[in-house]
């Protein structure tokens, strides 16, 4: 079969398309053939950094020929003999073994019973293969760790980007009230999404509109999370997606009273198949950015290092 193998971290040009083995199934497992991969700024940050492709694919410094990835729908192609939820020519999808030893960037992956969820017959494998990391990303933080009640307010940054759009979306589902955040250009995007309020950071201050939100989402670096306290209820939550924060920012989280967590997403089947019903449902929908070939999925990755994406990047076989 054929694979995108990683030959060393760096450039895109050490992503090479190789004929490798094709993977045998273990008895949890079921053999997906491919039909489209979710690409996401962690597959670039991977390629390009050693210490990040050992952390996340959970491999020694002294691996070679990796095949990394995480997000995909495909059909099942066989199954093994532990394996009743699934069966030959079902369609599914999900995150599999994240973090961990995913090998997404292929025809055929062997994939964890446990990662997978049913795809809906309403979306394509390209829209499904979307809605894997970034949605389940969106799920865990609202929900799972941010315990987020209908009649809430929820603001959430970046609400134009992979995670953000899923996240308006599944707050909307919940029943909660939601303030967006995003450049100006995506406003319509946004509001078509369901959200309540939309403010374009590009010229309004968030911290100077809200002040009272229950939960915040917040997917930025360089201590955002210091200016996403303000705009928190005392006692609220805040959810960070990548800053752990600086002493001086949970010493004035402790003094508000406000919970911080800052999410490590991990696979789960259980939580894809919320996912699908929200897909199902048409409550959920991904908004694809850019579709690329197989072949391309270098290009793949230079659209999401841009940090511009407005929805989702998908690879289709």
């Amino acid at each position: 079969m054929k694979a995108q193998v990683l030959k060393r971290t760096g450039g895109i040009e050490n992503l090479q398309l190789k004929n490798i083995p094709e993977p045998a199934v273990k008895a949890d497992e079921v053999l997906v053939e491919v039909k489209s991969i979710g690409i996401n700024p962690v597959d670039a940050f991977v390629r390009m950094n050693q210490a990040a492709l050992e952390q996340y694919q959970k491999i020694d410094k002294e691996a070679t020929d990796v095949v990394i990835g995480w997000d995909i729908s495909g059909q099942v192609k066989a199954v093994g003999k532990d394996v009743k939820e699934f069966k030959p020519g079902d369609d599914v999808f999900g995150l599999v073994n994240f973090p961990g030893q995913g090998n997404a960037y292929a025809e055929i992956v062997a994939a964890p019973v446990g990662h997978l969820a049913q795809k809906p017959g309403n979306i394509s494998h390209a829209a499904a293969s979307g809605a894997t990391l970034a949605a389940l990303t969106a799920w865990q933080s609202l929900v799972t760790f941010g315990k987020l009640k209908a009649g809430e307010k929820v603001l959430i940054f970046a609400a134009a980007g992979g995670v953000g759009h899923f996240a308006v979306q599944i707050a909307k589902s919940i029943g909660a009230y939601v303030v967006a955040s995003a450049s100006g250009s995506n406003r319509n995007l946004i509001l078509d999404l369901g959200a309540d309020e939309f403010i374009d950071y590009q010229t309004q201050s968030p911290e100077e509109l809200v002040q009272d939100a229950d939960l915040v989402l917040d997917p930025l670096l360089n201590d955002h999370i210091s200016s996403a306290l303000k705009t928190l209820k005392p006692g609220g939550r805040l959810v960070s997606l990548l800053d752990f924060g600086t002493d001086a920012f949970k010493s004035a989280a402790r003094e508000k009273q406000v919970s911080f967590h800052r999410l490590n997403v991990v696979s789960s089947g259980e939580n894809m198949k919320k996912i699908a019903e929200l897909l199902a449902s048409g409550k959920m929908k991904t908004v694809i950015a850019k579709a690329f070939p197989f072949d391309q999925i270098g290009e793949a990755h230079l659209q999401v290092q841009t940090g511009k994406t407005h929805g989702k990047v998908v690879v289709t076989l």
